[in-house]
């Protein structure tokens, strides 16, 4: 047989030219929306010195919280920007479960296991103010904020991502060819990757023990049980007052009802002299759709799932510990003995913002006795998404048993 060694040589460099093709091109081939809102999530580009990205302050290996830690090992109360310098004056919330926060509006709650009637005022929202109304409002922010991510303008943001094929080729792609044409056009695609992205089941899996639990496919130890009970219980405890969305039993539970109330929380001295100033955060008062000075010191109620794991606590981050805020809480209800901040060995501080407390909400409850706090722990622990459940630390209380 003779073989025509000149053709077989054509034949072979355009195979291994044709493979070549499909591997370059695969990759746009399996482009998402999805994909995109995941590359710009971790971009550290869009910052000014190019050294921080969404998921700095939002780390999907703790939770989505900021698990940055000064020298001694405990975290930040805030979070720091991207010159390692600048802080800023709020609690960098959890963005997991936050595609279930409702948009921005004034309306009524239902609420469930509560003595204390429904709900009628703000709901819902993005940040702890709720001044965005949704995820791609929220993720617009960061870049532009001068304390975080320290970009000048939309301009500057958008000329970065120019900058890469990868991000010219996919907004053209989801967002049409004359996307770059207007900086605010080009700018809102990004939001709304970034939003696409987290609105994936990356960010709410539904699979703590919690959700296993409810499938049939797990089991509570006694204290998770007891503590559940104590959680959900309409005479108890006042927690599902406001981290209950559903009735009892619901397979997508958020453990929020997105409303927004002043509990008393105190001044955080130590971010205070960080930052070289007092705080005094309005809280909901900040946002600019409101204006009534009785929404002064509200905050939105957060989402307890991770509450474990995604330290420190409260909008100022003053709080280090779980069972603190449990105790916190409990130094409202009458005969409580629970009046020494176990993190100082202090009473408790005055409120930072006195005059809207939720004092109805505040003290609907029973004085909880040592176990009960441990049972509520425990049953906290229990809403620890299941890929982070290794991040748990006992300190003492035994869910086990």
């Amino acid at each position: 047989m003779r073989i025509n060694y000149q053709r077989l040589i054509i034949v072979t460099l355009y195979a291994v030219l044709l493979s070549s093709c499909q591997n370059k091109t695969q990759p746009e081939q399996q482009l998402t929306k999805t994909e995109l809102g995941k590359r710009l999530f971790f971009d550290v580009n869009l910052s000014l010195n190019r050294q921080q990205s969404c998921a700095s302050c939002h780390n999907p290996s703790n939770g989505f919280i900021d698990s940055r830690q000064h020298k001694n090992g405990n975290r930040f109360a805030t979070s720091r920007g991207t010159d390692n310098k600048s802080f800023g004056s709020r609690n960098a919330p959890t963005v997991a479960y936050a595609k279930f926060s409702p948009l921005f509006h004034k309306g009524h709650n239902t609420r469930f296991n509560s003595q204390q009637g429904d709900y009628f005022g703000y709901i819902g929202g993005q940040f702890l103010d709720g001044r965005e109304q949704d995820l791609a409002g929220q993720a617009g922010g960061p870049p532009l904020n001068p304390i975080e991510m320290q970009m000048p303008n939309k301009k500057l943001v958008v000329t970065r991502i120019k900058a890469s094929s990868y991000y010219r080729r996919s907004f053209q792609e989801f967002y049409g060819e004359k996307v770059f044409a207007s900086t605010n056009q080009a700018y809102y695609a990004m939001t709304n990757a970034i939003a696409t992205f987290e609105k994936s089941p990356l960010f709410s899996p539904f699979d703590s023990k919690y959700d296993r639990v409810l499938k049939g496919e797990d089991e509570f130890s006694f204290k998770e049980l007891s503590g559940k009970s104590l959680f959900f219980s309409q005479q108890f405890t006042n927690c599902a007052t406001c981290h209950q969305l559903r009735p009892n039993g619901y397979d997508k539970e958020t453990f929020s009802n997105y409303e927004f109330h002043n509990i008393g929380v105190p001044a955080n001295i130590k971010l205070e002299q960080l930052l070289g100033k007092p705080v005094n955060d309005q809280g909901l008062l900040d946002n600019p759709a409101v204006d009534d000075i009785k929404q002064k010191g509200k905050f939105r109620v957060p989402t307890l799932r991770n509450i474990a794991v995604t330290k420190p606590y409260m909008h100022n981050g003053v709080f280090k510990n779980l069972e603190t805020v449990i105790l916190f809480y409990d130094k409202y209800l009458i005969g409580s003995k629970n009046q020494i901040n176990p993190e100082t060995g202090l009473k408790w501080q005055n409120p930072e913002i006195a005059e809207t407390l939720a004092l109805k909400e505040l003290k609907d409850g029973r004085k909880l006795k040592p176990i009960q706090v441990e049972q509520m722990v425990c049953f906290l622990r229990a809403l620890t998404d299941k890929r982070y459940e290794h991040l748990i630390e006992e300190k003492g209380i035994n869910c086990k048993d």
